[in-house]
């Protein structure tokens, strides 16, 4: 399971979290799946058994690992061929659905499409750096925004591609941290506590900037060290999207009424926008051709949304820049 993780529209994002995860699913519990999985380890995983390819020896395709894959396929074709067929003939394994890999990566859509949304990121900083001045106060808050989603959709990609127990840890601290970044610079941007007055701003920007890190410190550290729990995880990614997704629709509206211009709506669209991606996800159907499913579509309705939040940052930093200047 993945977050997404953008600042206008976080709760869409971290809602994906309410999709249950579990470790036991009902193909694990299949009869024929476990005799399968036995007869095939005794059969291929002995010395000199049947060789892995080299392309997923890299990936840590171990014998067992791929007995595990062969059988969940075997199984579920098994299930679809019977007449009359079962009421759920694809069930999930290991709290998956059987997809089909390439090259040795477990879900490829879902890699396919993360990669979309890290290109995205990267065009969204290289038009930060080309069209916002260095001096600009909130240039590298948004910069900062961007280099969290660059590792966020980075370990999404590891993660999609072995999903280990390392790889969704890292996962989903990732996506934790840009949850709660794009928390973190909301109000910097709608309350302004970049600026310098009044006297108050610098020190509430450092108690918000030493809060929010120590939120995050907290979080990981009950996650590692205390407990993972899946529903503490929800609960907490929602609490902080509802947070955030408020300020910046409230911001969005009083936006428009001050400026009176289309773009100043834009949060508002593109919150709107992720909603209605998000109804991929909660659909949860099984892969279609065995790895296109709910979940790589929402990765992939995503990646517009992120370029225009890009869009929207730096038309919204030159309509500040230029007010600015008038002042002067």
């Amino acid at each position: 399971m993945r977050i997404g993780y953008l600042p206008a529209w976080q709760i869409a994002a971290v809602a994906l979290l309410l999709v249950s995860v579990v470790q036991a699913s009902l193909g694990d519990r299949l009869p024929e799946f476990k005799e399968c999985v036995q007869v095939c380890q005794e059969a291929n995983c002995v010395e000199d058994g049947t060789p892995i390819p080299v392309h997923h020896r890299l990936l840590f395709w171990d014998c067992p690992a791929e007995c595990d894959y062969t059988c969940q396929h075997v199984v579920t074709q098994k299930r679809l061929a019977r007449d009359p067929p079962y009421l759920e003939p694809v069930v999930q394994f290991h709290g998956k659905w059987p997809f089909y890999r390439f090259l040795g990566m477990q879900e490829p859509f879902s890699v396919l499409f993360s990669l979309a949304n890290y290109l995205a990121h990267l065009w969204g900083i290289s038009q930060l750096r080309e069209k916002l001045p260095a001096a600009y106060a909130l240039r590298k808050y948004y910069l900062m925004f961007g280099y969290v989603g660059l590792a966020s959709w980075t370990f999404s990609m590891i993660f999609h591609t072995r999903d280990f127990d390392v790889t969704e840890k890292l996962d989903y601290f990732a996506a934790g941290a840009n949850v709660l970044y794009g928390l973190y610079f909301a109000p910097i941007r709608v309350f302004r506590l970049d600026k310098s007055t009044p006297a108050i701003k610098p020190s509430m920007l450092r108690i918000w900037t030493v809060l929010c890190a120590s939120l995050y410190i907290m979080h990981v550290a009950y996650l590692t060290l205390v407990r993972w729990d899946y529903t503490y995880n929800m609960a907490a990614n929602v609490a902080v999207g509802i947070v955030q997704n408020v300020l910046w629709s409230v911001f969005s509206y009083n936006h428009y009424k001050n400026v009176g211009r289309k773009w100043a709506m834009w949060p508002g669209l593109i919150v709107t926008w992720v909603v209605v991606v998000m109804s991929f996800e909660l659909l949860d159907f099984p892969p279609l051709g065995g790895m296109l499913d709910a979940h790589s579509l929402w990765h992939a309705g995503t990646v517009v949304p992120t370029v225009w939040w890009y869009n929207f940052l730096i038309r919204d930093a030159r309509e500040d820049i230029a007010g600015t200047r008038l002042k002067q």
